[in-house]
């Protein structure tokens, strides 16, 4: 397409992001070219801003990020197949190699030759994103593009709640940030018990009463473990999602959990995490899951369904809409945990 567009780009290897003219991407002969609508922003993208060690291990610079979001494909690769100019579509971030023994039976999204769109490969904060072809999700047209956007964190969601059963299960998602809101409309669309939120943001915690969150805890108040205990006569917390990587959080989680019960991992520690294996994970019978992104492309349709048949109503989740330019006071938002899910319009 040639010209240039206005992209946010993590230039230098610190805090911060520079908005500014970049050149628009060129399509390959198996990739497609996006004009952006929308994208919103996830913690991920908080980690790049803010520059932590996890973003100076991982992170290539300089570099487009964000790798959330919906659009319109305009130009197509010569070998970019189900793809055509005009498509309303969002897409999976992760990269893969698909020759690995992970891809070849099945587990992609464990692929260890991945490459990240807007982490180790350009992303979407941009007018214009580059894609692979096979990478494509297509939307249904009426989703609006706010919420088509948000897929690739409703995935995460999917995944961890539905990494077991939980039909009737009484639930514990520890840290409601975005993904642990969103989280908890899966688990109520899919059938799940009772619902315990906890964190240590109020506003969080009054959101995920509004979510629909049964009960709530505030994890610097009372101690998890107990709370979840108490709430649950004695016997402990079916299904635990793990989603805020705190060490303490994470043991609580453990703690709370039923014998023969499941504790489903998401959540970035950022640091190691001291854990009584023998009490909390051997002789309780656990089943313990470590959740990456999403089942390629098993948890695409499952959440493909849960919208197309208005399962899950999305809008509450997002708090603020912004323009791209508005992108320091979006991230200071983030920064605080005093938002949900924001969206920025293209």
């Amino acid at each position: 397409m040639g010209a240039s567009m206005i992209g946010l780009v993590k230039e230098h290897r610190g805090y911060g992001a520079t908005l500014k003219e970049v050149p628009v991407p060129t399509c390959g002969d198996d990739e497609v070219l996006v004009r952006v609508q929308a994208t919103s922003i996830c913690g991920t993208d908080l980690h790049i801003y803010k520059w932590d060690a996890w973003a100076e291990r991982t992170v290539i610079t300089p570099n487009v990020f964000g790798h959330e979001f919906a659009g319109t494909v305009v130009e197509v690769g010569a070998r970019a197949a189900g793809v055509r100019v005009g498509d309303y579509v969002s897409a999976e971030g992760h990269m893969v190699c698909g020759t690995c023994k992970a891809c070849r039976t099945g587990n992609a999204h464990v692929c260890p030759n991945t490459k990240s769109f807007g982490i180790t490969a350009p992303g979407c904060f941009a007018e214009y994103a580059i894609v692979k072809a096979s990478n494509i999700i297509h939307n249904d047209a009426n989703l609006p593009s706010e919420i088509a956007c948000l897929q690739d964190p409703l995935g995460n969601a999917v995944q961890t709640v539905l990494s077991g059963d939980i039909v009737g299960k009484t639930v514990a998602i520890i840290g409601v940030g975005p993904i642990g809101l969103l989280a908890i409309k899966v688990a109520k669309a899919c059938g799940a018990g009772a619902i315990y939120a906890v964190d240590i943001n109020p506003n969080r915690l009054q959101m995920a009463r509004q979510m629909g969150a049964d009960s709530t805890i505030h994890a610097l108040e009372t101690r998890t473990s107990e709370a979840l205990r108490a709430l649950t006569g004695g016997e402990g917390v079916d299904v635990v999602l793990e989603m805020s990587g705190n060490p303490q959080a994470i043991v609580d989680g453990f703690a709370a959990a039923a014998n023969a019960g499941r504790v489903s991992l998401l959540g970035i520690p950022t640091q190691e995490v001291s854990l009584d294996i023998t009490n909390q994970i051997i002789f309780k019978g656990l089943k313990v899951e470590g959740i990456t992104g999403r089942k390629m492309y098993q948890t695409w349709y499952q959440m493909k369904g849960l919208l197309n048949q208005h399962r899950l109503d999305l809008a509450s989740v997002i708090t603020h809409k912004f323009k791209l330019d508005q992108y320091e006071e979006a991230f200071q938002l983030m920064n605080e945990g005093q938002c949900g899910k924001i969206v920025f319009i293209h």
